[in-house]
């Protein structure tokens, strides 16, 4: 199966490629779901997909918005000018943004977004109709219903789902909560992620608030659990998936590292063994990045709210991303928290993932020594005992 990852902006984009993705999505500033992402300029999106070729990986570029008659006119030539660009396909929700694609760039694949709610064969044959080449099948499915939809759809036809990240407590990420409170139309890229806020009911006669808890964690009726499908790509695969997705255009570069590198290392291990027994170090690695809890979604038909609370947590902070090779036991880093002499972190790697290093000596830019490093994104250079490899990334547990 295809690992499909996050690309939020330029770092995150080189980080799914370094730690192995075999094809990204992305968006530019406009036309796309994910509006408070860094995205990209058009001409930020030819290097991107220039940057992606190079190193073997697809690019996906979201045109997914449910848009407005104001939203029509750039459409075709902003699709006029990601054919020119060489996209590998674009992510459309809308039958009209279909349309328009298929009359100005007939030759441009396009992938059916999960926004579109497929969920059965008969929806699905609609698109196939409309010449498409992939359907990313609505998140609401379950593994059996997958299982019959591929039977029924040709086979050349790829299906994608999701196998990690945050999900939307409405159907298909169709959410109207986002604009009803803000004005801010989840739909066409602006979602302020309402779902995650505390809730209470209101007694209006009295003007009484009743919270909605069992505890003192709060209300949140509304707040999902996250998806984690990494015990479980083997189902995936036999139910028909192609393409495996993880969601978090706006998650961290370190987020993005990290949960590609452990879904490379699950899906090399299905591909080499004929029982999909995960090693227990790398079903640990998905949660040395900020998650909420852990569900399937509804693959097996379990319930996915998170009661308990809406915020992420983390058992590993993010310390450093080396920028350069280590020359002569020195390497040169860029700090993201703070770390001294004299401390160990562990190291995410794609060859020596997990080995713990010693900060033996910290120097600025001058070479004059440091006791530690805790201005944001300073770079420093580290002496340790171990050489490391531009683009690793150290962290440090809780």
């Amino acid at each position: 199966m295809e690992l499909l990852a996050p690309a939020g902006d330029k770092q995150k984009l080189i980080m799914a490629i370094e730690y192995g993705a075999d094809a990204v999505y992305l968006a530019s500033t406009r036309f796309g779901l994910r509006t408070f992402a860094g995205n990209f300029s058009e001409e930020e999106l030819a290097d991107a997909v220039r940057y992606a070729h190079e190193h073997g990986v697809k690019v996906y570029v979201t045109v997914n918005i449910i848009p407005h008659e104001s939203d029509l006119a750039e459409l075709p030539r902003y699709i006029e000018y990601l054919d020119s660009i060489d996209v590998d396909a674009i992510i459309c929700a809308d039958l009209g943004v279909i349309s328009i694609a298929r009359r100005v760039a007939p030759k441009l694949a396009i992938h059916v977004s999960t926004q579109a709610n497929i969920t059965n064969s008969e929806s699905a044959m609609v698109y196939v109709g409309l010449g498409v080449k992939r359907l990313i099948l609505a998140r609401e499915m379950t593994l059996d219903e997958i299982r019959e939809l591929r039977v029924k759809v040709p086979e050349d036809i790829e299906l994608e789902a999701f196998c990690h990240g945050a999900m939307c407590i409405s159907y298909s990420g169709r959410c109207l909560l986002s604009n009803f409170f803000t004005g801010r139309d989840a739909n066409r890229g602006a979602c302020v992620q309402a779902c995650r806020w505390n809730y209470v009911i209101r007694e209006i006669s009295k003007d009484q608030e009743y919270p909605i808890e069992e505890d003192t964690h709060g209300s949140y009726i509304l707040n999902s659990k996250d998806m984690c499908m990494i015990d479980h790509l083997d189902k995936l695969r036999d139910v028909g998936i192609s393409s495996v997705k993880i969601e978090g255009r706006m998650k961290t570069e370190y987020y993005v590292a990290n949960v590609v590198n452990a879904y490379r290392l699950a899906l090399d291990y299905l591909s080499s063994h004929d029982r999909y027994d995960l090693p227990k170090e790398i079903r640990d690695e998905v949660y040395k990045s900020s998650h909420r809890d852990y569900s399937c979604g509804f693959y097996f038909g379990e319930p996915k709210e998170n009661l308990d609370t809406s915020l992420p947590e983390s058992t590993y902070d993010f310390v450093a991303v080396v920028l350069e090779d280590t020359i002569d036991g020195r390497t040169k880093v860029e700090m993201r928290n703070k770390f001294s002499v004299n401390t160990e972190l562990e190291l995410l790697s794609k060859t020596k993932n997990n080995a713990i290093i010693h900060i033996d000596k910290i120097e600025d830019m001058e070479g004059n020594n440091l006791i530690d490093c805790k201005v944001p994104k300073q770079v420093v250079y580290i002496y340790t005992d171990v050489s490391l490899k531009k683009l690793e990334l150290l962290r440090r547990k809780k």
